[in-house]
C-alpha cells in the first residue's frame, strides 16, 4: 500500500500537472479536480468533455502501470442543473457518490429551497467505526467509569472534528447515541450483581460525552472567507 505522501508526489506528475495541461487544450467548459492522495473527484460543464477526459486518463495511467478503481470510477450526472433536469427527465434525484468519508448528494436546503450539496457520512464507515468502539469498549470494560469516558469523549469528539458538516447532524447523533449505548452494555457486562441504570450513568454520559453540533461552515462560505470578492 503506497502511503499517501508518496501518492501525492508521484499523481502530482502523473495526473495533476497533467490534468491542467488537459484542460487548456480540450477543455471549452468549467473543469474541476478534487484529489486526496489516491482518491480523487473530476467535476465538468460539458458531458462530451468528461466522456473524452475519461477515455483520456485510463491512457493515461496506463503509461504508469497504474489502473483506475472498476467500481469508483464512473460518470454520473450531478449539480444544480443536473438536479434539475434529473427531477424533470426521470421524477428522481441525481445518484450520489462518495469521497473523503462522506455521500454526497444533490438537495434542497429547508429554509429557501435553494439547491446545495447534502453531505451524510458513509453508511460503510460509520458501521465499521461503531464495530471499532464496541470491541475496544469491552476490552476496557474494567477500567474505571471515568477512564472508559474519557476514552470515548476522545472517540466522539473527534469524529466530530471531522464529520460535524451543515447537513450531517442526523449522522453524528446516532453515531453518540450507538457509542453511549455500547458504552453502557460494556459497564453492564462487568459484573452480574450491580446492574447501572439510566438515570445513573447519564449523568457519565452528560458530563464526558460531547454533544453534536455542527463545527464546520459550509465550503462556499469558507472560500469565501479566503478569496473575498
Amino acid at each position: 500500500m503506497v502511503s499517501p505522501l508518496l501518492a501525492n508526489v508521484y499523481l502530482h506528475y502523473v495526473l495533476d500537472l497533467w490534468v491542467n495541461q488537459w484542460r487548456g487544450r480540450h477543455a471549452a467548459g468549467d473543469v474541476i479536480a478534487v484529489r486526496y492522495a489516491d482518491d480523487f473527484v473530476m467535476g465538468f460543464q460539458h458531458r462530451h468533455e468528461a466522456e473524452r477526459f475519461l477515455a483520456d486518463l485510463k491512457a493515461r495511467v496506463q503509461q504508469f502501470g497504474l489502473g483506475l478503481h472498476p467500481v469508483k470510477t464512473r460518470l454520473i450526472e450531478f449539480g444544480r442543473f443536473a438536479d434539475q433536469n434529473r427531477r424533470r427527465r426521470e421524477g428522481r434525484k441525481p445518484e450520489t457518490f462518495d469521497f473523503l468519508g462522506f455521500t454526497h448528494a444533490c438537495a434542497r436546503k429547508h429554509a429557501n429551497g435553494r439547491y446545495t450539496v447534502r453531505r451524510r457520512s458513509t453508511k460503510k464507515r460509520l458501521r465499521a467505526k461503531l464495530a471499532a468502539v464496541k470491541q475496544a469498549l469491552r476490552r476496557r470494560r474494567h477500567e474505571p467509569i471515568q477512564q472508559q469516558g474519557a476514552y470515548l469523549r476522545s472517540v466522539v469528539q473527534g469524529y466530530l472534528n471531522y464529520h460535524a458538516v451543515p447537513g450531517n447532524m442526523p449522522a453524528l447523533q446516532a453515531f453518540r447515541r450507538e457509542c453511549v449505548r455500547h458504552w453502557l452494555k460494556a459497564v453492564r457486562r462487568r459484573g452480574q450483581r450491580h446492574r447501572m441504570n439510566w438515570q445513573r450513568f447519564r449523568r457519565w454520559v452528560d458530563r464526558l460525552i460531547p454533544t453534536p453540533k455542527i463545527l464546520h461552515p459550509y465550503p462556499n462560505e469558507r472560500f469565501f472567507a479566503k478569496h473575498p470578492r
